[in-house]
């Protein structure tokens, strides 16, 4: 077996230059000190941030800037090497300073509250003070739903207790609950486990995936009262703080901080269910392609098409990435050879670094990409996926300053999803007269719309439901919960799907539920996705610019009106229809290609 390089063996021509953020452990202590200096300044101001308002919320993002600056270079100093023990160190120390901050700058929203209303309207609509009118709104949003000092403070204190559900469950699923052995694709026998069972699921051998799936929602069904008043819990606790605060609902309260009204959350799904006949349009081509009488629950992951694949170097996944992204632009591509020379980017797998990918970075610093790249067309979609990152971290930080740079999690996978479909677009064309790499492209397409805007959809639907049961006083049981999964899967697969029975625990395994009211913005993130790259494919520069607009708008207007700016409207049902218009087509175009 192949030993992965240490570290300090690996080129550096593919690895990020951490130097552009802090240069060395002097730089990193020398500017820990001057956040502790800053905090003792911020700590000295509580009961009088009223004297001078202005002062206290700027003091306060200077922390949170420098904060941020420590935090990130530890965090990837040993994202790069767990093994590092300075690297822990300097992690230790920059939690350390993060949890002071926090606590030094917690007095600040309570007594701006406490100040005149119309004072505050002054702080935000000064020209002066322009770069936290953003935050002045959300303290002035936030103000019918803040409570009295003492009450606050009480519900900082319950907020540790609040994630009791999540943290159980984690112990629980991760930790304590025992797997059954199964059967691997070579006859042995192997205990079950998450990673596992991502593999096992796509096995050619249908007997080998139908064991997996069984196991692993009879391994949940096992501890389902456990699980059922572990979820139980935490709905009840979305139910409670969202009462404390006086909303409507939990699905109100948590949709209230990006202000996206709650008729785009039932907008997605009721346009979701008009296109379930295309869904049900993909699963009888897959229940054919798969030559099986019955199409089950354990057949939805397993490819349609085999025996293609694309090996490449990394450069070469680079030129791709770029060849498919050309749409974009002159100046997009000029910043992508910028990522590609100039350190943003780590490349490749060595001992003690963090797994998958993701993209980071500091506000007045380039972003960064971390990649484990797997030299397959994989490894070249998660580079445009996480190149997509950066570049909207990248055009909103040179647009705005610090305090409105940060963007709305609403449309976090907007611009990564965006550059896949342009991917995908390049080389469907390029692949149009391959029958074999066309059929392996299109299963790929299309198992991301129902993976990421179908299911997404449906645990949305679940999440609405039992907040709903919650809030009408009716009970939430293993017996109930069940049963809701098992019509929500009969409603999205029955038409064409053997429902069976052992799905009813499948809500059981679903982490996200523990931070509810998430998912639904995978699926509104990915239609917006959709149709941007549709606009830039069809309608070219002008797309292209008012996309441009939505990268640079960061936090500086709510999410719904950023994404209005690349003419995305997500109040209208037609936005998602749309997006899923498309994966109609795409399964016509397969059903003639596999004619």
């Amino acid at each position: 077996m192949e030993q992965l390089q240490e570290r300090g063996g690996m080129d550096s021509r593919w690895m990020w230059n951490l130097n552009d953020i802090l240069e060395g452990t002097e730089a990193f202590d020398a500017l820990l000190a001057e956040t502790e200096k800053k905090i003792v300044a911020m700590n000295a101001l509580e009961g009088k941030v009223s004297e001078d308002p202005r002062a206290a919320v700027k003091l306060n993002f200077e922390i949170a800037h420098c904060t941020e600056k420590l935090y990130v270079y530890a965090k990837m100093q040993l994202d790069q090497d767990g093994g590092n023990a300075e690297a822990q160190t300097l992690l230790a120390k920059a939690q350390a300073v993060s949890a002071k901050a926090m606590s030094a700058g917690s007095f600040l929203k309570p007594e701006l509250l406490a100040m005149d209303e119309k004072t505050l309207s002054e702080m935000r609509d000064d020209p002066a003070f322009n770069e936290y009118s953003c935050y002045m709104d959300d303290v002035l949003r936030d103000k019918p739903h803040t409570l009295p000092a003492e009450q606050e403070k009480l519900m900082a204190m319950a907020a540790d207790c609040a994630g009791a559900s999540s943290e159980i469950f984690s112990m629980l699923s991760d930790v304590d609950m025992v797997m059954p052995e199964v059967t691997d694709d070579e006859g042995k026998k192997v205990r079950l486990s998450h990673a596992l069972y991502g593999s096992l699921i796509r096995s050619r051998n249908r007997e080998v995936r139908k064991e997996a799936w069984e196991g692993m929602m009879n391994a949940y069904a096992a501890y389902r009262q456990t699980i059922a008043a572990a979820y139980r819990y935490s709905v009840k606790n979305d139910a409670f703080f969202a009462r404390a605060r006086r909303f409507d609902s939990a699905r109100e309260a948590s949709l209230f901080g990006e202000q996206i009204p709650v008729k785009v959350y039932d907008s997605l799904i009721e346009s979701v269910h008009s296109m379930i006949p295309a869904l049900n349009d993909y699963l009888a081509l897959r229940k054919k392609t798969l030559g099986v009488d019955e199409l089950h629950m354990y057949d939805l992951y397993v490819p349609m098409a085999d025996g293609f694949d694309m090996k490449m170097s990394y450069p070469e996944a680079f030129e791709l990435v770029k060849k498919g992204l050309k749409p974009l632009g002159e100046h997009y591509a000029k910043l992508l050879d910028e990522a590609y020379a100039d350190g943003w980017i780590d490349v490749y797998e060595n001992k003690g670094k963090h797994s998958g990918a993701y993209s980071w970075g500091v506000y007045g610093v380039h972003p960064y990409v971390l990649l484990n790249f797997t030299g397959d067309l994989s490894g070249a979609m998660t580079l445009a996926h996480e190149l997509g990152h950066a570049m909207h971290s990248w055009h909103s930080d040179h647009a705005l300053p610090f305090a409105k740079a940060g963007y709305s999690l609403f449309v976090a996978e907007v611009a990564s999803t965006c550059n896949e479909m342009l991917l995908m677009r390049s080389l469907l064309k390029e692949y149009e007269n391959n029958r074999e790499a066309s059929v392996y492209l299109m299963n790929q397409l299309l198992e991301e719309f129902r993976g990421t805007v179908y299911r997404q959809t449906m645990f949305a639907e679940f999440e609405r439901e039992s907040h709903r049961m919650e809030e009408a006083g009716e009970p939430l049981t293993a017996e109930s919960l069940s049963t809701m999964n098992e019509k929500l899967d009969q409603l999205y697969y029955g038409g064409v799907c053997k429902v069976d029975e052992a799905v009813r625990w499948e809500w059981m395994r679903i982490p996200h539920y523990y931070n509810a009211f998430y998912v639904y913005k995978y699926a509104t993130g990915f239609s917006a996705a959709v149709y941007i790259a549709n606009r830039i494919m069809t309608e070219g520069q002008k797309a292209v610019d008012d996309y441009m607009k939505f990268l640079s708008a960061g936090g500086s207007m709510p999410p719904l009106d950023a994404l209005r700016l690349a003419g995305v409207d997500m109040e209208d049902p037609a936005t998602v229809q749309d997006a899923l218009k498309v994966f109609a087509d795409t399964v016509r175009e397969l059903t003639e290609k596999l004619a």
